[in-house]
This record gives structure tokens, C-alpha cells and sequence, in this order.
């Protein structure tokens, strides 16, 4: 089993129509809307890289709005979530 982090590039004026088809996917495991060159990060986890593509050209990239993804597969977790 893996993981991974997208990035997304969202045209603008779409952001909350995509934040609620997000919220609707059993597939992620967290997703932030942020500041900068990508406009959401979305961390997956995923059993084979078919069911990453999967997920990526079937579901986030057919979202209506979505322009852009970049997918970073995590090699290996450095820690764990710290607690605040």
C-alpha cells in the first residue's frame, strides 16, 4: 500500500464546487485548499499505482473546474502527524 500528495491547479470561481465533490471521495484521506502555485493538496493512499491512476484520470481530473495535477508518491514518512 502507498500514498501520495496531489496538487491541483482550480480555475478560478470553482473552488467550492470542487471542495464539495472532494468531500464526497471515500478514495482521500485529507485535502487542503492552500496559498501559492497549487490551490488544494489531496493525500491518498492506494494499494497499486493502476488504482492512483485511477484516481487521478478518472475522478479528480474529470472534476469540472480541476486544471492541473501534479502527483508526488511518498517514498517514506519521516513522522508521524504531530499533535498540537
Amino acid at each position: 500500500m502507498g500514498s501520495a500528495y496531489i496538487l491541483a491547479k482550480i480555475e478560478a470561481g470553482k473552488e467550492e464546487e470542487i471542495f464539495e465533490e472532494i468531500r464526497k471521495s471515500t478514495e482521500i484521506e485529507e485535502a487542503n485548499a492552500t496559498y501559492g502555485v497549487y490551490d488544494l493538496v489531496v493525500r491518498v493512499n492506494f494499494k497499486t499505482v493502476d488504482e492512483l491512476d485511477e484516481f487521478i484520470f478518472g475522478v479528480l481530473r474529470r472534476i469540472p473546474g480541476v486544471k492541473e495535477t501534479v502527483t508526488m508518491i511518498i517514498a517514506k514518512e519521516v513522522t508521524k502527524k504531530i499533535k498540537r
